[in-house]
């Protein structure tokens, strides 16, 4: 059974950090490339950054140089380390790989 499974969101305060994870498992391609989207309440889900299997990155402005998406390959596992958090990072967080979508993690940035 394909799945992908976040975790690390929080609650932290404006300025902080947090790293989330996406594990990777069953039939989804270990080769796909391995995504993070946000949707923060009455919005429309966003695209954050994508990773492909070789390591090439592309971020969205909103969070380029705050943000830094990595993965382990061998892990099957996708990482989004965010710093520099604002509270409009404020969002459900998404992994996606191979059309496939975890159940999201929140992410709540305070002022």
């Amino acid at each position: 059974q394909a799945q992908l499974a976040e975790s690390g969101g929080g609650l932290v305060q404006a300025g902080g950090s947090l790293r989330l994870s996406c594990a990777a498992s069953g039939s989804i391609s270990r080769l796909s490339p391995m995504g993070w989207y946000r949707q923060a309440p009455g919005k429309q889900r966003e695209w954050v950054a994508t990773i492909t299997y070789g390591g090439t990155t592309n971020y969205a402005d909103s969070v380029k140089g705050r943000f830094t998406i990595s993965r382990d390959n061998a892990k099957r596992t996708s990482y989004l380390r965010m710093n520099s958090l604002k509270p409009e990072d404020t969002a459900v967080y998404y992994c996606s790989s191979n059309n496939y979508w975890g159940q999201g993690t929140q992410v709540t940035v305070s002022s």
